[in-house]
């Protein structure tokens, strides 16, 4: 199980990848969105927005508040599998390792960025 730390570092990173992505492919492709994320492991719920193509406002959140529009679960190691790119999110998604629920015209949109 890897540590939150290493959980908020690698968030960081993806949030910074996010940053380097090519303006007129973001502003196309990312909506506008609340984001969450709960590791199934330590039971811990982050969240965060996008927001003109960027993930800002990273933060431990409370189970308390509202449903945000895109919501992933996953254990902390594949977490930073993904983020290390030795698990692929597609392959993960579609063997229950990575639980993403969103509107279908989120997923869609989301699809095109990969």
């Amino acid at each position: 199980m890897a540590e939150i730390s290493d959980c908020q570092a690698a968030l960081s990173e993806l949030a910074e990848r996010l940053a380097a992505v090519d303006p007129k492919h973001k502003e196309k492709k990312i909506p506008d969105r609340t984001l969450s994320l709960h590791l199934m492991d330590h039971d811990v719920l982050f969240a965060g927005r996008l927001h003109q193509g960027e993930l800002v406002d990273l933060r431990l959140a409370s189970p308390h508040e509202p449903p945000a529009n895109i919501r992933l679960s996953m254990t902390s190691d594949d977490l930073i599998a993904l983020t290390e790119r030795r698990l692929n999110f597609a392959h993960a998604w579609a063997t229950g390792r990575v639980r993403l629920d969103a509107s279908l015209r989120d997923l869609l949109r989301l699809r095109k960025l990969a």
